[in-house]
């Protein structure tokens, strides 16, 4: 062998790292969205995740590790300010160069406003019908964006760099919004809407597209396997509703409680509406008033469950149940104990189909 030719697998290894250097850095919020955006960048590269699994994205101090993976990041991918407000201008401060796209914002997100009071009603639920979102809407959509780089993708994600926090008008996120009682106000001082958005199957699916979009933008030479993944990641999102229907089926109709509202759009998607929520968000403590109202609620629909999380004080639940017979069981939004990546959305979504069936069978 000439000694100016290099053993295939060395060559093979020096090429595939050559690409991997091309590939943009991209940072993200929590672990669903992170494992959206390594869904969509499979073998190509990897996403930096800003906010750990388990901590509480509402409040959280970046680590020094983190801060350098949003100075260093080419594109951002969050939520929001809704569900991470200190986060904003971390991104203006660390992320000056990077395109930033807001999630939320992105256009056919569903948004459901949030719910005020301890008890929820039916009709509640029935935003998704105002948006017009069927179930598999958004995968007709889909396929015409498939091998269409260009103008199509670029929506308005392309223009969330980090100077365009201004034009969308996170002034207006007035502090004294929601402030319709003691304890809601803190709750969710920061929006009108609720940002637990990436539980809708919906939503997911539309911000496949996004990410594959924005991606492809700052890297055209892999826009192909982008795509590719986005859509294959959608023909999964079908096949996870399918999957959870069938978890579902068994105990629809009977009632829960849920520690704090954050199931709406998982509610939505799947038709099984929740009877009420002891705190309105993981930043507020529930008042004693708002716990008594619960408990009638709990004997009144012979509530069934009680569901906790794992970053509460599980105190609080058994004061809910005291003097019912109703189980209890724990949901977890976030995926705190999975393996991070991109099977970790679907088993979030999965583990509380799975946990809540749990939790209402006799």
């Amino acid at each position: 062998m000439s000694r100016n030719l290099l053993p295939l697998s060395l060559s093979a290894t020096l090429l595939a790292s050559a690409a991997w250097a091309d590939v943009p850095k991209v940072a993200t919020d929590i672990a669903p969205v992170h494992s959206l955006v390594s869904r969509v960048m499979d073998g190509v590269g990897e996403a930096s995740l800003i906010v750990p699994s388990g901590a509480t994205p509402h409040e959280y101090s970046l680590r020094p590790s983190e801060a350098a993976a949003l100075q260093d990041a080419d594109l951002v991918f969050w939520i929001g300010p809704d569900l991470t407000p200190w986060m904003e201008n971390a991104i203006e401060t660390l992320a000056g160069s990077a395109t930033v796209s807001t999630l939320m914002e992105t256009d056919g997100t569903l948004e459901l406003p949030f719910r005020e009071s301890a008890l929820f009603e039916a009709h509640d639920h029935d935003a998704k019908d105002d948006h017009g979102h069927d179930d598999h809407a958004h995968d007709e959509a889909a396929h015409d964006h498939e091998h269409d780089h260009d103008d199509d993708h670029a929506k308005d994600d392309h223009a969330d760099d980090a100077h365009s926090h201004d034009d969308h008008g996170h002034d207006d996120h007035g502090h004294d919004d929601h402030a319709h009682d003691d304890e809601g106000h803190a709750g969710h001082a920061h929006g009108a809407h609720d940002p637990h958005a990436w539980l809708s199957l919906d939503n997911a699916s539309v911000w496949l597209n996004a990410i594959a979009a924005q991606l492809s933008a700052a890297d055209p030479e892999n826009a192909g396997a982008y795509y590719a993944n986005a859509t294959a990641a959608r023909e999964e999102l079908d096949s996870l509703r399918t999957e959870v229907n069938a978890i579902l089926d068994p105990v629809r109709r009977q009632n829960f409680i849920v520690f704090h509202d954050a199931y709406q759009y998982f509610e939505n998607t799947f038709d099984f509406p929740a009877s009420g929520a002891i705190s309105f968000s993981d930043a507020t403590d529930a008042s004693p008033a708002r716990i008594a109202e619960i408990q009638n609620r709990v004997t009144e629909q012979d509530i069934r469950c009680v569901l906790s999380e794992p970053q509460f004080d599980p105190k609080i639940v058994a004061a809910v149940m005291d003097g019912s017979e109703a189980k209890t069981g724990v949901l977890d939004p976030l995926g705190s104990d999975l393996d991070l990546g991109a099977d970790l959305y679907g088993n979030v979504v999965r583990n509380l189909a799975r946990a809540l069936a749990d939790c209402l069978q006799s």
